[in-house]
This record gives C-alpha cells, sequence and structure tokens, in this order.
C-alpha cells in the first residue's frame, strides 16, 4: 500500500490516517486504538482526525471502507485473469480469508457485526461491502460453469453458502480458536468446502460409465 505523504500545511491526509489507524490495529488490536493514540502515531491533533471522521465509529468505517477498496481492485484483477475457473477459486479463498489473528481488517468486521444491529448507517455499508463480495463469486462461479469447469449450480445460492463458511472460518482465526491460530488449516477448510459445494464438470453419460465400470 503507497503511503500517502502529509500535506505542506503539516496536516495529514485521510488517506495516511485511514493506513495507519490499520496499522495499529494489526500491532496492538481495536481496543488500544483511541483518536490521541492515532493523533500521536500521526504526529497530529486528535482534533484535525475528527475534523474529518467526527467520531470513532466512522473512522473505523472508513478504514474498512478503504482496505476492502484495495481487495475489490484485487478481486477485478482476478476475475480477468487468464486462470482456470478452478484456480480462481481458490485465490479467492485466500483472498478472502484473514492472514492470522492479528488481521486488521477482519477485527474491523468483527467490530462492525457487533454495534450493526443498533445502527442503520452501519448495517447499509455492510451490506453494501458484503454484496460486493457475492457478485463478485457469482460472476465467478457462473463463469466456471459456463466454460464447462464446474456442474450446473445456483450461483447466488452456492455464493452465499460458501461465503457464509468462509465468515465463520474468518472469525475462529481472528479470535485465535483452536486451529483458527494458524490461518492454513482455515484455507484448507475452504479448500474442502468449496470442492463439497462447488463440484467439477463431468461430461454428459460419465457418470453412468463410471456406475456400470464399478
Amino acid at each position: 500500500m503507497a503511503r500517502a505523504a502529509r500535506r505542506r500545511d503539516g496536516h495529514v491526509t485521510q488517506e495516511r490516517m485511514l493506513e495507519e489507524a490499520m496499522a495499529a490495529i494489526a500491532e496492538d488490536g481495536l481496543a488500544s486504538l483511541t483518536m490521541s493514540a492515532l493523533a500521536e502515531r500521526l504526529g497530529t491533533s486528535g482534533g484535525h482526525i475528527l475534523y474529518y471522521f467526527g467520531s470513532k465509529d466512522l473512522l473505523l468505517l472508513a478504514a474498512l471502507r478503504w482496505s476492502e477498496a484495495v481487495l475489490a481492485e484485487e478481486r477485478r484483477t482476478l476475475l480477468a485473469r487468464r486462470l482456470t475457473a478452478e484456480r480462481k477459486l481458490d485465490a479467492f479463498l485466500r483472498l478472502y480469508l484473514p492472514r492470522g489473528p492479528r488481521d486488521p481488517r477482519w477485527t474491523l468486521w468483527i467490530e462492525l457485526w457487533a454495534r450493526t444491529p443498533g445502527n442503520g448507517a452501519l448495517r447499509e455499508a455492510q451490506e453494501e461491502l458484503d454484496r460486493g463480495w457475492q457478485e463478485d463469486l457469482e460472476a465467478l462461479l457462473t463463469a466456471g460453469v459456463a466454460r464447462r469447469r464446474f456442474a450446473p449450480l445456483d450461483a447466488v445460492a452456492r455464493a452465499s453458502e460458501l461465503l457464509a463458511l468462509l465468515d465463520g472460518l474468518s472469525t475462529r482465526v481472528v479470535l485465535g480458536q483452536e486451529s483458527g491460530r494458524d490461518p492454513r488449516p482455515a484455507l484448507e477448510v475452504a479448500r474442502a468446502a468449496a470442492r463439497a459445494l462447488v463440484l467439477p464438470y463431468q461430461p454428459e453419460g460419465t457418470e453412468s460409465l463410471t456406475g456400470q465400470a464399478g
């Protein structure tokens, strides 16, 4: 991620604030992130940060949006690459899952989930961000069926099921529960689930011939 420089008037750009907020969460966790602590890291004032974001909740939401925008661009690049649908799906799984217990993006997601029931603006933001992942996974699965890499399926239902499973795995990784202390077992579970939900294409008659041979 490119580091944004300070402006000539000594103020810190919004992108730099968001970048530093994500770095602080990764290093020390969300509980230690306060406006004053972030201001000290940036060499600016808490009032300057409040001027742009208004509250810690809005700062956290902006940081999550900024992080998700980076991943959305990576998803677009992935979908456009000349790879098999199977390899694209595997890359999608790796992109979605956290990189470890201190993953700042997933720390923010868990915090957002906890706050959305009583906050309509946060709930709308969550739905918007979720929709991007859902639609891109649907497109990946639909293209895989069209190219006869995946068996016919309901792309909307399969994408929803797989993303729900990934959310659960990601939460366990970030909270450090059981095997969640290492993201690799979670990736293997995700791959196994993907193989169960998204079956490979079989030419017509292959299954019956296999049955006869047995």
